[in-house]
């Protein structure tokens, strides 16, 4: 175990169970070593002069404004490092729902961008690399039917299709398979996503204890 706590990125394309994971872990965590994980998200709004141009460039993406949204998950994620993930490594795992490939993703299919030049603007604001990815892997069908059972009306009729989550996944399938181009992604884990819940957070918890990211559990004594 290293000096510090794991930062563990959960990445997939929409629909394969990031957040159930995301929630499977922090209560594994919790419960198991009395830590309590940092939770955050790609974006975490803690850059107010972003804000706008995050909620614009995500939900109304455009020629227009595709570079304002570049730089302003810049500051987002510049704030991110500094004010959230650098302070709590040292007390508590942090655990982020997606993080750099689901933007480089988004930049390819929605804009035509090579991951290769937003992961050049993206990396000087992340910094951090994260101690192992989780790739959670599914059907562009199957992804796509989860996302439409969602609450609130949270599928998007742009970017919760199938050919739009299959170019999502073709893109995946190219930075994955050049982890020298993308260092901070960290080592990669492929999970089958299509597997049961517990058998994913089966996977992902065998990924971490073999990698010796956690430390080992508390002893606990018994009385006989």
């Amino acid at each position: 175990m290293a000096e510090r706590f794991p930062l563990i990125v959960l990445e997939g394309g929409d629909g394969s169970g990031k957040t159930t994971l995301r929630k499977g872990l922090f209560r594994l965590i919790e419960s198991l070593y009395g830590v309590t994980p940092l939770s955050i998200l790609t974006t975490n709004f803690l850059d107010p002069d972003a804000a706008g141009d995050l909620v614009e460039g995500k939900y109304r993406p455009s020629e227009e404004n595709r570079d304002r949204y570049l730089a302003a998950l810049c500051a987002d994620k510049r704030a991110t490092v500094e004010r959230l993930i650098l302070p709590a490594l040292p007390c508590r795992p942090v655990i982020a729902d997606r993080w750099i490939v689901s933007e480089l993703a988004f930049f390819a299919v929605k804009h035509a961008v090579p991951p290769e030049r937003t992961y050049a603007a993206l990396a000087p604001a992340v910094r951090v690399k994260a101690d192992v990815m989780l790739l959670l892997e599914t059907s562009a069908e199957a992804a796509v039917a989860r996302a439409a059972g969602r609450a609130d009306d949270a599928a998007r009729p742009d970017w919760d299709t199938v050919p739009v989550q299959e170019h999502v996944r073709a893109v995946h399938r190219e930075i994955t398979a050049r982890p020298e181009a993308f260092g901070l992604l960290g080592p990669l884990v492929r999970i089958d996503a299509s597997a049961d819940r517990p058998a994913v957070l089966a996977a992902a918890w065998d990924a971490l204890r073999e990698r010796r990211l956690l430390p080992a559990l508390p002893f606990k004594e018994t009385s006989r």
